[in-house]
């Protein structure tokens, strides 16, 4: 078992990055989808009387997602799966700013407290894959219009910001398959930093397009994505982050 809790440093308040993680999540899903794989939204709907964290959040948004993965699984994985295995089922109860899913949760018990790495994931200085890259994503680079924050340039930058926060990522994995399972655990949490990076890099860039936007102006964006992913997974090619 691997347990990395990732933080990723962000110069936003707490309360925009409600609205940016969620637009951008609605934007990132377009850029995966395509040529039969990406992202399929089976539900999005409101919960109550749902307890997290020790009942300390009980209501929220409650999402159900499969990712039609694929070519985007290292070669050796697909050659080991199972017809149709590659999918990952993923139910999340988002009671902002605490979000559960069904596999990962941050009341950690002794033991697993005990396995935890803590990995610091800096947006502007942490390197990203060449086929990655995009200068219009690069925080060095970017500089808000709206808000005139940016670019992100030095060592330790959030330093020099104001708002800053903290994003808490926990990830918790176990592959269960005797002469796989670390290298498997290990891959998966490879790709869960690069997800992080990236969609984060991301956030910050996008933060013209989404600062300003209110709660209804996403939940309104996310009707549209779903249409639009559901279209776009059986059209066209594949698109976005590629397994190696």
């Amino acid at each position: 078992m691997l347990v990395k809790e990732f933080r990723v440093i962000l110069p936003v308040t707490v309360e925009e990055y409600q609205v940016a993680q969620l637009y951008s999540v609605a934007e990132a899903s377009k850029n995966e989808t395509g040529g039969g794989e990406g992202i399929e939204v089976l539900k999005n709907e409101p919960f109550d009387n749902y307890p997290l964290l020790g009942g300390q959040y009980c209501k929220g948004q409650y999402t159900y997602k499969i990712y039609h993965l694929k070519s985007k699984v290292p070669s050796f994985i697909r050659l080991l799966a199972p017809e149709g295995s590659l999918e990952v089922h993923e139910e999340a109860w988002n009671a902002y700013p605490y979000c559960r899913t069904v596999i990962t949760a941050h009341k950690l018990t002794g033991e697993k407290l005990k396995l935890r790495e803590v990995v610091i994931v800096d947006i502007a200085n942490d390197p990203v894959k060449t086929s990655d890259y995009k200068p219009e994503e690069d925080p060095t680079k970017f500089k808000s219009q709206k808000t005139g924050r940016g670019p992100l340039q030095g060592p330790q930058w959030w330093k020099k910001c104001d708002p800053v926060m903290t994003c808490y990522k926990l990830v918790t994995c176990e592959f269960k398959w005797f002469g796989l399972q670390s290298r498997v655990e290990k891959f998966i949490q490879d790709v869960e930093r690069r997800l992080f990076t990236n969609f984060h890099r991301q956030v910050f860039c996008w933060m013209d397009q989404w600062h300003g936007l209110t709660m209804d102006d996403i939940r309104c964006l996310e009707d549209r994505t779903k249409e639009e992913l559901d279209q776009q997974r059986n059209t066209g090619e594949v698109r976005g982050t590629r397994g190696e």
